[in-house]
């Protein structure tokens, strides 16, 4: 054989290997480098605000991202409060797209890279559809708390500040994430809720809330005269500037709640701003005894009334 034809061969495969197959893969990894960096920066344009337009009516900014969903800030929240939710939810949202476009453009360099080395794909596509389906088998729990967290956020079912009630555990809500929300109870204990454990929330700080007052009396009242001086005394301690803010309908007295063999339990309700029923129950609750007190409308207690009135404070 002619020993320039096989320096030729030599030559040629050299060139393919040491030249042509790393221009490629440098090719590759610099063009999933620059999509990875053009499509991060403008997620974080969706998520951040830097320009007076994307100020809303309260002045709180809000990021693009979310200025489109739908969005259930308590009419009761502070300025500060809106910023934090509205920013909280824009940046988890990010991080999930983020995440998406990181590992989507990962398997796309990967495979590429494979294919100009000469490596047929096909195997190792069907190898990762098949361990892929085994991790999510495996992880289903956590695939399905990242999911639900997803559509949570996307739904602002709930948010920093909010009140809720998870099942086993009811309070105001100091983070949400992707995977764990976390709720402080009224005792101070921090609940970490996995969201894929979530059946059913109940969030009290949307829109409004009702406060609901329930008062016995005795027997032998006069329900008539009791429902009449409840109502009054309600309505005159929601005048007061200090409950007044707080109130945004008139107190609605229901009548009989409840007839048992020692009471008779009386029901009224109010409208009130989101997070306020239960200083207006308090409220309500003391200035209605003290008006039973007053007129003479027996309670179902043994204690007297000037007792009970004393100790509801």
């Amino acid at each position: 054989m002619d020993v320039s034809l096989l320096a030729f061969e030599w030559t040629d495969t050299s060139r393919h290997w040491l030249i042509e197959v790393p221009i490629r893969i440098v090719a590759y990894l610099t063009v999933a480098l620059v999509i990875r960096f053009v499509v991060h920066r403008m997620i974080d344009r969706a998520t951040t605000s830097r320009t007076r337009k994307d100020k809303d009516a309260a002045g709180a900014r809000t990021p693009p991202l979310v200025r489109k969903l739908r969005d259930r800030v308590p009419s009761s929240a502070s300025s500060e409060q809106v910023i934090a939710r509205r920013q909280q939810r824009a940046q988890t949202i990010g991080s999930v797209l983020k995440s998406t476009v990181s590992i989507v453009l990962l398997v796309w360099v990967v495979l590429a890279v494979l294919n100009v080395l000469g490596v047929n794909i096909a195997p190792f596509i069907a190898s990762a559809g098949v361990v892929g389906l085994a991790i999510g088998f495996g992880a289903q729990n956590l695939v399905r708390d990242f999911v639900t967290g997803v559509f949570m956020l996307l739904e602002d079912q709930y948010g920093v500040g909010d009140t809720v009630d998870l099942g086993e555990a009811v309070g105001e809500v100091e983070s949400v994430g992707l995977r764990i929300t976390t709720v402080r109870d009224i005792d101070g204990t921090l609940w970490y809720v996995r969201n894929g454990e979530i059946a059913r929330v109940g969030n009290m700080s949307q829109e409004y809330a009702v406060a609901r007052i329930e008062v016995p009396v005795a027997l032998t009242a006069d329900v008539d005269r009791a429902e009449q001086v409840a109502h009054e005394a309600a309505q005159e301690a929601v005048a007061d500037p200090a409950l007044a803010g707080k109130v945004i309908g008139e107190p609605e007295m229901l009548g009989v709640q409840e007839l048992s063999p020692d009471l008779i339990k009386l029901r009224m309700t109010v409208k009130v701003r989101p997070n306020a029923q239960w200083a207006v129950q308090r409220k309500l609750r003391r200035a209605i005894l003290r008006a039973y007190d007053e007129h003479g409308i027996d309670l179902p207690y043994p204690g007297g009334r000037m007792q009970v009135a004393a100790a509801s404070e």
